[in-house]
């Protein structure tokens, strides 16, 4: 047992001209990446599907209510192995695409569906005395949208993005499945390699959790510096 808690594993070599650290950082590196990239996808394409919602036109509601319930009710391993395996057969010129690509697609999508209705329901928060406002200004409606409606919508949805951005980090642990060598990955496989289970989940588990709790508090931040006084969510 005593064995178990050997720190200096770490320090050898994992048999490819690396060591067990080197390994790690380089799985945390690649964590981070298809997080923050599926991050920037889900926010772009939830924002927009959020705002469809909202819309007078039932045509642009019904196509983002199609798509936030598709992405939102299919397991995201599933998507995963749509994306990885499903597509590339249908379309060959997706074989040429990188994997990491594709699951940053795969898991950006997947969590777009779940900001598209938070950005909905920020939209919706307001009063609707806010978008009439807009419109007696002169402001078309793309307009209103820009200039009156989302600059408060995203102040209120700051806090639930936050949890999407923490759980976007804790879900890229599935893309071990199309072999991305992230740190799942490296747990499972060096757990193998070493029989040091424990060492080898347990810096995992810490990392995870350290990279979650960073974007925990760069979004309070974040939030505390643009909350307007009196607003749904602000300070008084």
């Amino acid at each position: 047992m005593g064995q178990s808690w050997d720190w200096q594993i770490f320090l050898r070599d994992d048999g490819g001209g690396r060591t067990y650290i080197e390994w790690l950082m380089s799985a945390w590196g690649w964590t981070l990446l298809v997080a923050a990239l599926a991050l920037v996808v889900a926010l772009l394409v939830g924002s927009l599907m959020g705002i469809l919602r909202t819309t007078p036109n039932k045509w642009l509601v019904l196509l983002g209510d199609a798509w936030t319930e598709m992405f939102r009710n299919i397991p995201l391993l599933v998507q995963l192995f749509i994306w990885y395996y499903v597509l590339p057969g249908i379309f060959p010129s997706l074989q040429a695409v990188p994997g990491i690509i594709l699951a940053v697609f795969g898991l950006g999508f997947f969590t777009s569906a779940r900001i598209a209705e938070q950005v909905r329901a920020g939209i919706q928060a307001l009063p609707k005395g806010q978008r009439y406002a807009g419109l007696a200004m002169g402001l078309t409606l793309p307009q209103t949208y820009r200039f009156v409606l989302l600059p408060m919508a995203f102040r209120i949805v700051i806090p639930p993005i936050t949890s999407e951005s923490m759980n976007i980090i804790k879900n890229s642990a599935v893309t071990f499945a199309v072999q991305i060598s992230e740190l799942t990955f490296f747990a499972l496989q060096s757990s193998e390699e070493t029989s040091r289970p424990i060492l080898m989940y347990g810096a995992v588990t810490a990392l995870y959790f350290v990279s979650a709790f960073a974007v925990n508090r760069i979004a309070a931040f974040i939030e505390k510096r643009v909350q307007v006084p009196g607003m749904i969510g602000g300070s008084k």
